[in-house]
């Protein structure tokens, strides 16, 4: 296992003074989506909607940082625990497998109890949890309580969606997944310079520990706020347990999620690929018990009218491979920079600033371009950011430093990826009726989340393929070539999906 193997995050807090309006479905444009709004529970005592956003947007970033936050310490955790490399291995994939399998879980337990309730369950037992990890005396319990972090995380972050498509309409809507967006921008670099930065400093001789603990502090003030900036959205009753829906679909994810998350590190085992063949099969299960709940009259974890809300299937895989494309980017150029130039955490987390900063800006203000750009706005933006990998791969295939030009063309890969990313994210969700939040957001979520662990394992696995370490710069610089190559096929193909979400932007 190399230790430099930075995961992927998501990150970044922001505040905004948001609109509130009656619950109404509607377009990201504010216009009607069909109709009245459904009945169901509404959100009541939203008196500073900007200071809620904060509140759930920092507790995004704060679970979402904890994916990388980690890989900086990984050297000095292995010599202060005598770890194994298998065992770092699930200290650091131990989380995003809790975290991955759950989040439709955590979404519906949102519909059923209270959004604002389980996101302060769920943010209960990720604070705990850190400072368990924090505390941690060996590495059995810290992979134990790695696990807890990401079933606390799996609770709250769906959680996050909701409030917003409950709380926020219209344009203020608009804005709030703008921020969204911004916010799952930082991350990609913000984990590994906030890691590097922690570790480096040796807090009272603590080593590794802050990377845990920081979460304390910030998990306790976000508790302390929420209970007077949470509204109150009350928990539909009617709502039923899909149990075997659960399951089934659990069983689905940790099917996938495992041996793309551990296949690399252990050589693609024969027992990864059985996994990964049933996950197939397993999903195809999942459609049927999904088909025969419905039919019966019951309540599927994943009604059919989500699906066919306007634009979200396509903008759904457009976004999945733009995360895929945009975590296994990050994945391969902060190898590159660690083991291929020799950079430290902390200054590959600098250099990759860029892309993160331009993704995060793009994806507040797209709004400001000319209003008739919005409706092609991802499609023409994912037809600049696809050449511009091959661009950046060709610049730095000699393994030569990364210079202006470099830096550059990073900034555009940002900027048009957030121009493409938050226009999909509205279109997906934007025609979703508020009574159906939860299940739109578990979805949404949980794609997010699946296409940075595919983006990691499987181009990670394409850079890793062309070079062993130690190596030259250049053999390296070659890898990012071939890894650059596939993240334009992938942005490519995100391309055509845009195309189909045009109807859902009118």
């Amino acid at each position: 296992m190399t230790d430099l193997q930075p995961r992927t995050a998501i990150a970044a807090t922001a505040t905004a003074t948001l609109d509130t309006r009656p619950p109404r479905a509607q377009s990201p444009t504010g216009r009607p989506a069909g109709g009245p709004a459904p009945a169901g529970p509404a959100a009541r005592g939203v008196v500073r909607p900007g200071l809620l956003l904060a509140l759930v947007l920092t507790g995004q970033f704060m679970a979402l940082l904890d994916v990388s936050i980690v890989n900086v310490a990984v050297p000095t955790i292995r010599t202060d625990l005598h770890a194994s490399g298998a065992a770092l291995q699930l200290v650091i994939a131990g989380y995003t497998i809790a975290y991955a399998v759950l989040l439709i879980t955590g979404a519906r337990l949102g519909a059923r109890f209270g959004y604002g309730r389980l996101f302060q369950y769920g943010l209960v037992g990720f604070t705990a949890a850190s400072l368990a990890c924090g505390l941690a005396p060996g590495t059995g319990a810290l992979i134990g309580f790695r696990l807890l972090q990401g079933v606390g995380a799996a609770l709250m972050v769906p959680q996050v969606m909701s409030l917003i498509q409950r709380t926020f309409t219209g344009a203020a809507r608009a804005r709030a997944l703008g921020l969204y967006s911004a916010v799952l921008a930082g991350g990609m670099a913000i984990g590994q310079v906030v890691g590097g930065v922690l570790v480096s400093a040796d807090l009272f001789g603590s080593g590794w520990r802050p990377v845990f603990l920081v979460n304390v502090p910030i998990g306790l003030a976000l508790l302390a706020f929420s209970r007077r900036l949470l509204p109150v959205i009350p928990g539909d009753a009617s709502r039923r347990f899909d149990v075997a829906g659960l399951l089934v679909l659990a069983a689905a994810l940790g099917l996938l999620v495992v041996p793309l998350v551990l296949g690399h590190e252990l050589g693609w085992p024969a027992w990864g690929w059985a996994m990964l063949a049933g996950s197939v099969l397993m999903f195809g299960l999942f459609g049927l018990v999904e088909w025969r709940i419905a039919a019966r009259g019951g309540q599927p974890l994943i009604p059919a009218r989500v699906l066919r809300a306007p634009g979200l299937l396509p903008a759904s895989g457009a976004i999945f491979l733009i995360m895929a494309g945009f975590s296994g980017f990050m994945f391969a150029f902060a190898l590159h920079q660690q083991a291929g130039l020799g950079h430290t955490a902390l200054r590959a987390g600098l250099l990759s600033g860029p892309v993160a900063v331009g993704f995060g800006l793009s994806s507040l203000h797209w709004q400001r371009l000319p209003q008739r750009l919005h409706r092609s706005l991802p499609t023409l933006a994912l037809a600049v950011v696809a050449p511009c990998y091959l661009v950046l791969g060709l610049m730095l295939r000699g393994g030569g430093e990364i210079g202006p030009g470099a830096e550059l063309v990073l900034v555009a890969v940002g900027l048009a990826a957030g121009c493409a990313y938050s226009p999909l994210f509205a279109r997906a969700l934007g025609r979703v009726d508020p009574a159906d939040a939860a299940d739109g957001s578990g979805v949404m979520v949980t794609l997010i989340q699946l296409g940075q662990v595919v983006g990691v394992a499987l181009l990670g696995t394409v850079f890793l393929d062309q070079v062993n370490y130690p190596s030259s710069r250049g053999t390296s610089g070659h890898a990012l070539l071939v890894a650059t190559a596939a993240i334009a096929a992938a942005f490519a193909l995100a391309t055509v999906f845009s195309l189909r979400t045009r109807r859902a932007a009118a």
